[in-house]
This record gives structure tokens, sequence and C-alpha cells, in this order.
């Protein structure tokens, strides 16, 4: 296929001034995806010259020790080959302060840094400060910032403050959480920052929908079977076992990620792309989800722990092996879900979630499965069963759309084959060095919070799952199922759409690999 050659429709803004204070500076985020992620945003010019960094962290540093270990660091974990002139472009606005989060002379000190590089570096008095640091220090950070002086708008200028997920643990939390960052913040300033938002596929789900009108008529319960959403892990826990052992694969992915997910691809078209306009349609559908009893929540929530098994000819332990967990630990690291939505587009059109670490392979993907068509025209002939419909919307390792669909088989005999329509993105519009935080970092600055969370977006996702951490808290001990490292799950998620004469897609990386098995 050939892509036309993309068009844009106005030229991006570079970011206004400002400067960016990272709270736990020393962190893998930092070095992994922050600082790359800027100096691609850099690269692609839409960065202000007016610009600096302050990283923030308990260890001991000088801005030059600071420079020169992210310099190291970004020889692994750029995205491309590093720009000797971009890169010391970024790192002489490079700064470093070492504090206690806890200690308001910490916050102190902050402040007299950023009042001087902000008028050496000619910030305007914008800043943004991403709260890179474990969960239980973001209201405290956030209030001691407030304290300080450090979140008031004067003269014109702008104070946001990004967080990472999980905004809470439950309904409760989240709920407190919310509260008391907004003792401090207005709603408008809160930037509740979501990486999954950050990939092209996802955002570009917007304009799939909304932009194509061959594809908006038929997306409803008329026309669409079903919906099933991947997020797949060959990985294990690594070196996270201790905040995974406390959280599970329900709360670390399912009231952020993979319902971000169902909200865009459920939504009611938004009146603009105005953020509040896209999020008050997300918000809509999350409310519509379905609240189920206990009974019903029992039938539709499968969880279940990794055992040992063998992923790509290597032997891998269970969980319970892994560094910080418990040997009797009772926490999920796959769950699947079966969600209804109750609105009129929506009705008794299934949503089937799973995600879970250890799986057979890396995957993350939307999967719109639509209904057949009348079988009646091909009663009389060759033909026992047409082709399912369906459109992949791949979102990673690999960023695509695909749509299956029939075509006649050449041959003298009517026989229908499966045909499989892909479009990569690197294919078409080459390859975009990015991390998944360049987007969002960028919109940070400039304002524009369509890709983030709001509070009563957060509340919303939080209630969705609360029947089920309801009915797994009640669970007997030594009632979790478990399977095998290196499979797709317990045999509790397949019956789980068995029951309803469905079954699970085969997700795109799976297909390929089938597919360059059966050619050779």
């Amino acid at each position: 296929m050939i892509a036309d050659k993309p068009t844009q429709t106005s030229t991006p803004h570079i970011a206004p001034p400002c400067t960016i204070v990272i709270f736990g500076a020393a962190g893998d985020l930092t070095k992994r995806k922050l600082i790359p992620a800027l100096y691609n945003l850099k690269e692609s010019n839409l960065l202000s010259d007016n610009f600096a960094v302050i990283g923030l962290a308990r260890a001991e540093m000088n801005h030059q020790e600071f420079r020169r270990r992210l310099s190291d660091d970004m020889r692994e974990f750029a995205t491309d080959s590093v720009d000797p002139k971009i890169w010391q472009w970024l790192e002489d606005r490079l700064f470093y302060l070492s504090g206690d989060f806890n200690d308001d002379q910490t916050y102190q000190s902050l402040k007299e840094l950023l009042t001087r590089t902000d008028a050496e570096q000619k910030t305007e008095g914008n800043f943004l400060f991403y709260l890179a640091t474990a969960p239980e220090y973001f209201a405290p950070v956030v209030r001691k910032l407030g304290a300080a002086g450090l979140t008031n708008e004067e003269d014109g200028s702008w104070r946001h403050v990004v967080i990472e997920k999980p905004f809470g643990s439950d309904l409760e939390s989240a709920k407190k959480l919310n509260t008391d960052i907004k003792e401090v913040l207005d709603e408008r300033q809160i930037y509740r920052i979501d990486h999954y938002l950050g990939k092209e596929t996802v955002q570009n789900i917007m304009v799939f929908r909304f932009g194509n009108g061959i594809f908006e008529p038929i997306w409803n319960r008329r026309y669409i079977d079903c919906v099933q959403i991947t997020a797949a892990e060959k990985v294990g826990v690594e070196q996270r076992g201790g905040y995974y052992d406390k959280a599970g694969a329900l709360r670390d992915m399912v009231p952020n990620h993979l319902l971000q997910l169902v909200t865009l691809t459920a939504m009611e078209p938004p009146i603009s792309f105005d953020a509040d306009a896209v999020r008050d349609e997300q918000t809509k559908i999350l409310h519509a989800i379905q609240h189920p009893s206990p009974e019903e929540a029992a039938r539709r929530a499968v969880r279940a722990q990794y055992d040992a098994g063998e992923i790509g000819g290597e032997k891998v332990p269970a969980y319970r092996s892994e560094p910080n967990v418990a040997a009797d630990s009772q926490t999920e690291t796959f769950v699947a879900l079966k969600l209804l939505i109750d609105n009129w587009r929506w009705a008794d059109v299934p949503f089937y979630l799973r995600t879970g670490k250890r799986l057979a392979d890396r995957d993350t993907e939307i999967a719109i499965t639509f209904k057949h068509a009348p079988y009646s025209l091909f009663r009389k002939t060759s033909i026992d069963r047409l082709t399912t419909n369906r459109l992949v919307l791949h979102i990673q390792p690999d960023e695509g759309i695909s749509l299956r669909f029939g075509a006649k088989l050449p041959g003298p005999v009517l026989s229908i084959g499966a045909v499989d329509m892909d479009f990569d993105y690197e294919d078409y519009f080459g390859k975009t060095p990015s991390t998944g935080y360049e987007r969002l970092l960028y919109d940070c600055m400039m304002g524009d919070a369509t890709l983030f969370q709001r509070a009563d977006q957060v509340e919303a996702a939080w209630a969705v799952v609360a029947p089920i951490q309801e009915i797994w808290s009640k669970a007997a001990p030594g009632s979790l199922p478990t399977y095998p490292a290196g499979s797709w799950g317990p045999s509790e998620a397949d019956e789980l759409l068995k029951c309803e004469e469905r079954s699970w897609q085969k997700t795109h990386n799976v297909a390929d690999k089938s597919k360059a098995t059966e050619k050779n």
C-alpha cells in the first residue's frame, strides 16, 4: 500500500519558556524516559531556548556530576544516535539539588535555585514540577510546594504539577489524594500522566474514529460483536517485587492504562478536541460501565499468578520465587475481565480486557470483532462459515492498524480466505525516535490536558474495579489459580469467553509468527 504524503494543518508551536523540576531525578524514569524525551523534543525544535531542568533527589551530587551521569546514561537510553551539539545544548541547562522531600529547607533551597535559574535562563517564571517519586510522596510534596509559594501563578506565569500513576490504590485512597492535592492546586494545574497515552496509536484512535467517515457509522452495537483489549508482557516483576506484591495486576494496569483504552474506544464524539470536551466523554463511559454484584463480579473477573515456566527457550522462576515477593503471596499477575457498558451505542457488546506478566509474547492491542454478515447468500455453496471481520489497533511493540476481511480464493470453486491488510507507522511515515513521553511532556508545557486524567475520571475508574477488589479481598487463601510462564494465562480466562461461544483473538505478533511458520 502507498500512503499519501503526510500533510500538516499547522506548524507545531515551540513550547513556552520554562523550568522543569524533576523530583526523584536519580531514579530510572529520569534517565530512561524523561531526559531522552526532552532531547528528542529539542531535536524536533519544540523546546524554547529559554529552558532548564532541575533534578532533585536525596543522592549527593553537584551540577557537573549530575550532567556527567546523564551524559553516560544517554549512551544507553537514547532512542537514536545522539547529536553532540543538541546534547550539549541540553546538558548546559541541567542543574541539580540534593534534598529530602520531607524537609522544609529543601523547598527553600529549591526556591532559591529556581529564582536564580529563572533569571539566568529567562524562563519567565513558568515551572513544571514532575513527581517521579513513590506514591506516598505525592501529597506531601504538593503541600510543601504550596507552603513555599512555588505553586502560585503570578504575572502571567504558570505552575503545573505532573503526577505519575498510581493515583491511589482504591476508590477511597484516590478520593483522598485528589482532595489533598486540590487543597493546594487548581484542577487545571494538575497533570495525571499515563504513558500509554503517549503512544501514537492511542492518540490516533480519535483521529481514526472521528476523522474517517467509513468507520464511525459502524462503530456501535449493530455491527460490533465484541471488543478485546490485551496488554501482555513477557517480563516478570524484575526488581519491582516490593511494589508489585502490594499492587498486583488489577491495580497496576486496569484503572489507568486499560480503562483509558476503553474510554477512547467507546466514547461518543466530543463537541471539540478541547481537553475538557474529550475528558467529559471519557468520563461518561466510565460512569456507564456496569458495577456488577458480588456474584457477577466473581463470574466476570479472572485472576491468576504465574508459575515457573519457559520463555524463549529460557527457564524462568515462579512469581513467588522473585526477589522481594512473599513466599505465600496471593497477588495476581494476570487479570481478565468482562465489562458491559450501559448506553445506547454499546448495550450488550462485551468488552474483554486481559493483562499479565510472563505471558507468551509482548503485545498491546485493541481488537474490534464485527458481527457476521448474513449467511443466506452462501447457503447453497461449499462455504460453511464466513470470515470474521476484525479491526486491530496495535499499540506496542509495533504501532499500526490491521483490517481482516474475506476475499474469494483464486480457482473454479467458490472459497473464501481471510485477508489481512496491515498499516505500520514506521513503514508509512518513517521512524520517529520516541520514548512515549515526548507528546506528554510537550502538552504539559503547552497547557494541553487532553491526554491527562481529571479527578473525576480517576475516581470513576476506581469505582469500576471496586466490586472486583472487594470480592477478591474475601477470597480464601490458596484459591488463586496459576499459569505457566510463557503461556497466555489460566484456562479460566479462556472460559470467560468460551461460555459465550467466543475466544481470545491471536495477538498480532503471534499471528505474524504463525504466518511465517506456514511460509517456511
